[in-house]
């Protein structure tokens, strides 16, 4: 069978590769389009393993919410130029949407989930192959609260960082103002009831160690000692606990006296940061001109 250009433009359309990629798997497979397809993803896989070592530490974190059900997910690439891209973006919109009706818990069960025909990993094996970059599937999270209960969210410069909180009592605006302040004040914990003890033990360790150097406090009772020590744990606590910021849109407030005074309150959050964790490539552009040269 000879490859004509609309053979060329359906198989485009069904993969979205390039036009030469969708020839050559044409002529590799006498013009047989199903053939031309697992060709396509064959080639995807063996493009994805190349790239398998690459850092990926851009791309976009997503928020999907319907009723009681909200998806905090993220999937990354190696460059914020990717973030951009057409095909990326639909991607990510229809892997937010598999995420938000299909009750799954890891990310394997995530993976196996259908967008379009094809498994989720399908689609990202796919789509490094046709971009050109390493795609990952990182994470999500699936939180579900009650109807009396509201959800709050907040994305940050085009999928930076996204969060969603679970508000009681409080009207949507408020809740979403709460998610701007999760955002962009990272608290670890809602309040300090929820702060683990590991934090609490760590932190008493460093001020410990503080003290122990600061001579002015020499010979001090101990009693003196542990109430320092019990003060400085205190204000530090306040920058991990969600309630005990300073409320982003009036500093004179609380973010627990913000809830107060709109009746409600917050009782969980969960907040991703893109990239957050990984260890990103450091760039020395004169280096690889250089190595490039020799």
């Amino acid at each position: 069978m000879s490859v004509t250009v609309a053979l060329i433009k359906q198989l485009r359309e069904m993969t979205g590769a390039g036009i030469m990629d969708a020839k050559k798997a044409l002529t590799e497979t006498n013009g047989n389009i199903e053939e031309a397809v697992t060709y396509l993803r064959k080639q995807g896989m063996a493009a994805s393993a190349k790239k398998a070592d690459r850092i990926a530490a851009e791309g976009i974190t997503g928020i999907k919410t319907e009723g009681n059900t909200a998806v905090v997910y993220e999937v990354n690439a190696e460059t914020d130029f990717v973030a951009r891209n057409e095909n990326f973006l639909s991607m990510i919109e229809e892997i937010g949407n598999a995420l938000l009706v299909n009750d799954v818990n890891t990310n394997e069960e995530a993976l196996a989930l259908e967008i379009n025909g094809e498994t989720i990993e399908e689609a990202i094996i796919q789509a490094t192959a046709t971009i050109g970059e390493k795609i990952s599937f990182r994470r999500f999270a699936r939180v579900v609260k009650s109807d009396d209960q509201v959800f709050g969210t907040y994305v940050h410069t085009g999928g930076r960082i996204s969060a969603v909180v679970v508000g009681e009592g409080i009207a949507s605006d408020v809740a979403n103002n709460v998610a701007m302040q999760v955002a962009s004040m990272n608290p670890k914990y809602v309040s300090r009831e929820d702060i683990a003890d590991e934090d609490l033990a760590k932190e008493k360790e460093i001020q410990e160690s503080i003290l122990a150097n600061d001579e002015s406090l020499q010979g001090k009772p101990q009693q003196v000692l542990d109430g320092i020590i019990q003060g400085r744990i205190s204000k530090t606590m306040k920058d991990f606990t969600l309630v005990d910021q300073d409320f982003f849109m009036d500093a004179k407030l609380s973010v627990g006296q913000y809830l107060k005074e709109n009746n409600g309150s917050v009782l969980s959050f969960v907040r991703y940061e893109l990239g957050d964790g990984i260890e990103k490539r450091v760039e020395d552009f004169a280096a690889e001109v250089e190595a490039q040269l020799k």
